[in-house]
């Protein structure tokens, strides 16, 4: 008897062909070193120039915190690509997207460290030693399977979208913020893949998609959460209003969920419906959490400061 995996993964391959075709017909092509502003460099000491000092960068704590957790959580590539070629396989369009994904999410990468290191936005060294330890250890999915990948790329992909146009946004750096607008729009595509096909394999088997969807909303953690430093880098970010329980709520669960049409369907078993009423209940929760988070902000906004 052929494994359910397999069976899924081989009946949702017209999908996967229909959803590279489209990936590639709304690409655009783009160049990393378009989008570094090379004439500010200059030589470190190992060249005879000067190493970093913090006076050198231009940016403020928040961006610095906000751009080395997204660059450090695409360092990570090699682990993510192990994983989703060892779910999808390398075969037909499975693989081809494995292929394309990668290659693109490489550039993402290529492009942030050669601004902050040509920029002098953070300390180099530092942030080689935290790439250095972040990619030994490595990611691990914890044996995911193929719908809960499915399930989590679109919520990362879409997570990690508003990360990089945030980021950008708060920068107040020109150049960072037309890059990380560049990087966001590719993440986009992305999470159209992951998203897409996850409404395909809820046609296909509805009760096992919305089981993985559940899963995942719950269970959801950024890729990035055990690079060095994370937490504190998390507060700085969430405290900025570039990545916070509100904006997960509002705008990475609740639009996926709507897309899926997860409050709307009538083909579910009783797994689907106890899934589905899981799901129901956190994201609940999580709006309550948000809003005691909104909550508290406010207090801190409005409390003097006294010399």
């Amino acid at each position: 008897m052929e494994d359910l995996q397999v069976a899924l993964l081989r009946e949702l391959e017209p999908a996967v062909e229909a959803n590279v075709n489209r990936h590639l017909a709304m690409a655009q092509p783009w160049q990393p070193h378009d989008y570094i502003p090379w004439s500010v460099g200059r030589d470190f000491a190992f060249l005879g120039g000067e190493d970093w000092v913090p006076e050198d960068s231009p940016l403020n704590p928040v961006a610095k915190a906000a751009l080395v957790v997204n660059l450090l959580s695409e360092d990570n590539l090699p682990s993510y690509h192990r994983e989703i070629a060892t779910q999808f396989g390398r075969d037909g369009a499975w693989g081809s997207w494995v292929g394309q994904w990668t290659a693109e999410e490489g550039r993402h990468g290529i492009a942030l460290r050669d601004y902050l290191v040509v920029t002098r936005g953070v300390d180099p060294v530092k942030l080689e030693d935290m790439r250095m330890q972040h990619v030994i250890a490595g990611y691990d999915s914890g044996n995911k399977t193929a719908l809960e990948v499915l399930a989590y790329t679109s919520l990362q992909e879409l997570a990690t979208r508003i990360s990089h146009r945030n980021a950008g946004r708060v920068s107040n750096c020109p150049v960072a913020d037309r890059l990380l607008a560049r990087i966001a729009a590719d993440e986009n595509l992305h999470m159209v893949f992951y998203r897409n096909l996850t409404a395909a394999a809820l046609e296909i088997a509805p009760d096992a998609a919305m089981a993985a969807i559940r899963d995942e909303v719950i269970g959801f953690t950024m890729p990035g959460a055990t690079m060095p430093e994370f937490r504190e880098n998390a507060v700085v970010i969430a405290k900025a209003g570039i990545y916070d329980r509100r904006i997960h709520h509002d705008h990475v669960v609740q639009p996926l969920l709507r897309f899926w049409r997860v409050f709307d369907r009538s083909d579910l078993g009783p797994e689907g419906e106890q899934a589905r009423d899981d799901v129901a209940r956190f994201v609940a929760a999580l709006d309550e959490v948000a809003k005691r988070d909104e909550e508290k902000a406010a207090a801190r906004a409005n409390t003097p400061a006294y010399a």
